[in-house]
Protein backbone atom coordinates (compact mmCIF):
# COMPACT_ATOMS: atom_id res chain seq x y z
CA UNK A 1 0.00 0.00 0.00
CA UNK A 2 1.18 3.50 -1.03
CA UNK A 3 -0.02 6.03 1.48
CA UNK A 4 1.46 8.64 -0.55
CA UNK A 5 -0.57 8.05 -3.69
CA UNK A 6 -3.09 11.51 -4.48
CA UNK A 7 -5.63 8.70 -5.38
CA UNK A 8 -6.18 6.84 -1.72
CA UNK A 9 -6.16 10.09 -0.03
CA UNK A 10 -10.24 9.33 0.59
CA UNK A 11 -9.79 5.42 1.89
CA UNK A 12 -7.07 7.20 3.93
CA UNK A 13 -9.13 9.95 5.41
CA UNK A 14 -12.33 7.43 5.63
CA UNK A 15 -10.21 4.96 7.62
CA UNK A 16 -8.85 7.46 9.94
CA UNK A 17 -12.55 9.30 10.83
CA UNK A 18 -13.83 5.44 11.29
CA UNK A 19 -10.85 4.79 13.97
CA UNK A 20 -10.67 7.75 15.60
CA UNK A 21 -14.32 7.99 15.91
CA UNK A 22 -14.56 4.78 17.87
CA UNK A 23 -10.73 5.06 19.87
CA UNK A 24 -12.68 8.34 21.45
CA UNK A 25 -16.03 6.59 21.79
CA UNK A 26 -14.44 3.95 23.69
CA UNK A 27 -13.07 5.90 25.71
CA UNK A 28 -16.33 8.20 26.72
CA UNK A 29 -18.62 4.34 26.83
CA UNK A 30 -15.80 3.17 29.49
CA UNK A 31 -15.93 6.42 31.80
CA UNK A 32 -19.70 6.37 31.98
CA UNK A 33 -20.03 2.67 32.24
CA UNK A 34 -17.49 3.00 35.32
CA UNK A 35 -20.36 5.56 36.83
CA UNK A 36 -18.55 9.44 35.26
CA UNK A 37 -21.45 11.40 33.30
CA UNK A 38 -18.81 13.85 32.50
CA UNK A 39 -18.59 12.39 29.00
CA UNK A 40 -22.30 11.64 28.22
CA UNK A 41 -22.82 15.69 29.60
CA UNK A 42 -20.71 16.68 26.93
CA UNK A 43 -22.24 14.24 24.07
CA UNK A 44 -19.22 12.96 24.04
CA UNK A 45 -21.16 9.09 24.24
CA UNK A 46 -21.23 9.51 20.40
CA UNK A 47 -20.46 7.71 16.77
CA UNK A 48 -20.75 10.66 15.64
CA UNK A 49 -17.53 12.11 14.39
CA UNK A 50 -17.81 15.61 14.23
CA UNK A 51 -17.95 15.49 18.48
CA UNK A 52 -14.68 13.66 18.43
CA UNK A 53 -12.83 15.42 15.71
CA UNK A 54 -10.55 18.53 16.89
CA UNK A 55 -10.16 20.81 13.92
CA UNK A 56 -6.66 21.87 14.47
CA UNK A 57 -5.66 18.19 14.98
CA UNK A 58 -7.61 17.39 11.62
CA UNK A 59 -6.18 19.91 9.36
CA UNK A 60 -2.74 18.70 10.55
CA UNK A 61 -3.66 15.70 9.85
CA UNK A 62 -4.73 15.63 6.52
CA UNK A 63 -1.59 18.24 5.62
CA UNK A 64 1.37 16.30 7.32
CA UNK A 65 -0.07 12.71 8.49
CA UNK A 66 -0.06 13.42 11.98
CA UNK A 67 -2.57 15.15 14.19
CA UNK A 68 -4.99 14.48 17.20
CA UNK A 69 -8.87 14.54 18.17
CA UNK A 70 -10.49 16.11 21.16
CA UNK A 71 -9.74 14.77 24.44
CA UNK A 72 -12.54 12.85 26.59
CA UNK A 73 -13.55 14.75 29.79
CA UNK A 74 -13.18 12.20 32.50
CA UNK A 75 -13.51 13.06 35.94
CA UNK A 76 -11.82 10.35 37.91
CA UNK A 77 -13.21 11.39 41.19
CA UNK A 78 -16.49 8.96 40.15
CA UNK A 79 -14.67 6.21 40.57
CA UNK A 80 -14.34 3.78 43.22
CA UNK A 81 -10.51 3.21 42.37
CA UNK A 82 -9.54 6.22 40.61
CA UNK A 83 -6.26 4.80 38.97
CA UNK A 84 -8.16 1.75 38.05
CA UNK A 85 -10.76 3.72 36.01
CA UNK A 86 -8.14 5.83 34.62
CA UNK A 87 -6.32 2.95 33.55
CA UNK A 88 -9.42 1.20 32.23
CA UNK A 89 -11.06 4.24 30.57
CA UNK A 90 -7.28 4.87 28.84
CA UNK A 91 -6.98 0.92 27.65
CA UNK A 92 -10.44 1.00 25.82
CA UNK A 93 -9.17 3.17 23.15
CA UNK A 94 -6.34 1.03 22.07
CA UNK A 95 -8.61 -2.37 22.45
CA UNK A 96 -10.98 -0.76 20.14
CA UNK A 97 -8.90 -0.27 17.97
CA UNK A 98 -7.32 -3.71 17.84
CA UNK A 99 -10.78 -5.04 18.28
CA UNK A 100 -12.01 -3.46 14.85
CA UNK A 101 -8.83 -4.86 13.25
CA UNK A 102 -9.12 -8.19 14.23
CA UNK A 103 -13.00 -8.16 13.40
CA UNK A 104 -12.13 -7.14 9.78
CA UNK A 105 -9.47 -8.83 9.76
CA UNK A 106 -11.71 -11.90 10.20
CA UNK A 107 -14.09 -11.06 7.93
CA UNK A 108 -11.82 -10.59 4.99
CA UNK A 109 -10.10 -14.41 6.51
CA UNK A 110 -13.70 -15.66 6.16
CA UNK A 111 -14.21 -14.13 2.53
CA UNK A 112 -17.34 -11.56 3.59
CA UNK A 113 -15.00 -8.64 2.68
CA UNK A 114 -12.94 -8.64 -0.11
CA UNK A 115 -8.98 -7.56 -0.65
CA UNK A 116 -9.46 -6.68 -4.24
CA UNK A 117 -11.15 -3.44 -5.72
CA UNK A 118 -12.31 -0.42 -4.18
CA UNK A 119 -13.40 -1.96 -1.44
CA UNK A 120 -10.57 -4.24 -0.76
CA UNK A 121 -8.33 -1.16 -0.58
CA UNK A 122 -10.41 0.72 2.15
CA UNK A 123 -10.86 -2.64 4.29
CA UNK A 124 -6.50 -1.96 4.29
CA UNK A 125 -6.46 1.22 5.35
CA UNK A 126 -8.76 0.42 7.90
CA UNK A 127 -6.69 -2.29 9.06
CA UNK A 128 -3.31 -0.72 8.68
CA UNK A 129 -4.78 3.04 10.31
CA UNK A 130 -6.38 0.89 13.48
CA UNK A 131 -3.37 -0.93 13.91
CA UNK A 132 -1.09 2.32 14.27
CA UNK A 133 -3.73 4.29 16.24
CA UNK A 134 -3.25 1.22 18.74
CA UNK A 135 0.45 0.98 18.77
CA UNK A 136 0.84 4.59 18.79
CA UNK A 137 -1.15 5.63 21.80
CA UNK A 138 -0.04 2.49 23.92
CA UNK A 139 3.43 4.35 23.82
CA UNK A 140 4.08 5.47 27.72
CA UNK A 141 4.40 9.22 26.97
CA UNK A 142 1.99 11.69 28.27
CA UNK A 143 -0.53 12.32 27.04
CA UNK A 144 -1.12 9.13 25.21
CA UNK A 145 -2.82 6.40 26.39
CA UNK A 146 0.04 4.21 27.34
CA UNK A 147 1.07 6.83 30.15
CA UNK A 148 -2.04 6.90 31.91
CA UNK A 149 -2.48 3.01 31.34
CA UNK A 150 1.08 3.00 33.10
CA UNK A 151 -0.05 5.11 36.09
CA UNK A 152 -2.16 2.87 36.82
CA UNK A 153 0.22 0.00 36.64
CA UNK A 154 2.62 1.70 38.70
CA UNK A 155 2.86 1.71 42.56
CA UNK A 156 1.34 4.75 44.16
CA UNK A 157 4.65 6.87 44.86
CA UNK A 158 6.18 5.44 41.48
CA UNK A 159 3.32 6.51 39.64
CA UNK A 160 3.19 10.07 41.27
CA UNK A 161 6.84 10.39 39.92
CA UNK A 162 6.12 9.50 36.35
CA UNK A 163 2.91 11.85 36.58
CA UNK A 164 5.59 14.40 37.44
CA UNK A 165 6.98 14.61 33.96
CA UNK A 166 3.66 14.88 32.65
CA UNK A 167 4.37 18.65 31.26
CA UNK A 168 7.33 17.23 29.19
CA UNK A 169 5.79 14.54 27.46
CA UNK A 170 4.35 16.77 24.77
CA UNK A 171 7.99 18.02 23.43
CA UNK A 172 9.21 14.79 24.04
CA UNK A 173 6.69 13.17 21.88
CA UNK A 174 6.71 15.87 19.59
CA UNK A 175 10.96 15.41 19.07
CA UNK A 176 9.85 11.27 18.71
CA UNK A 177 8.24 12.32 15.68
CA UNK A 178 10.07 14.60 14.03
CA UNK A 179 13.24 12.28 14.86
CA UNK A 180 14.04 11.37 10.95
CA UNK A 181 14.20 15.34 10.19
CA UNK A 182 16.73 15.69 13.09
CA UNK A 183 18.72 12.56 13.01
CA UNK A 184 18.50 11.31 8.87
CA UNK A 185 17.76 7.29 8.81
CA UNK A 186 16.43 7.32 12.82
CA UNK A 187 12.96 7.00 12.88
CA UNK A 188 10.23 5.73 15.88
CA UNK A 189 7.92 4.74 13.05
CA UNK A 190 10.80 2.75 11.49
CA UNK A 191 12.62 1.29 14.94
CA UNK A 192 9.88 0.32 16.65
CA UNK A 193 6.24 1.07 16.00
CA UNK A 194 6.67 -0.15 12.24
CA UNK A 195 6.90 -3.72 13.35
CA UNK A 196 4.85 -3.56 15.70
CA UNK A 197 1.87 -2.18 13.92
CA UNK A 198 2.60 -4.67 10.98
CA UNK A 199 3.08 -7.56 12.93
CA UNK A 200 -0.48 -6.66 14.52
CA UNK A 201 -1.70 -6.57 11.16
CA UNK A 202 -0.26 -9.65 10.63
CA UNK A 203 -2.00 -11.36 13.42
CA UNK A 204 -5.44 -9.93 12.14
CA UNK A 205 -5.56 -10.91 8.47
CA UNK A 206 -3.55 -13.58 8.45
CA UNK A 207 -2.39 -14.89 5.09
CA UNK A 208 -5.17 -12.61 3.50
CA UNK A 209 -2.94 -10.07 3.95
CA UNK A 210 -0.03 -11.13 2.78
Amino acid sequence: MIFGRIELLPYWLAAVVIAITLHEYAHAWTADRLGDPTPRSVGRLSLNPLVHLDPLGSLLLVLVGFGWAKPVPVNPRYFGDWRRGMLLVAAAGPLSNIALLFLVGLLVQVGVLPLGGPLGTFVQFLGFINAILAVFNLLPVHPLDGSRILTGLLPAEQAAAYDRLAPYGPPILLALIMLPRIIPGVSLFGAVLRPAYLWLFARAFGAAGL
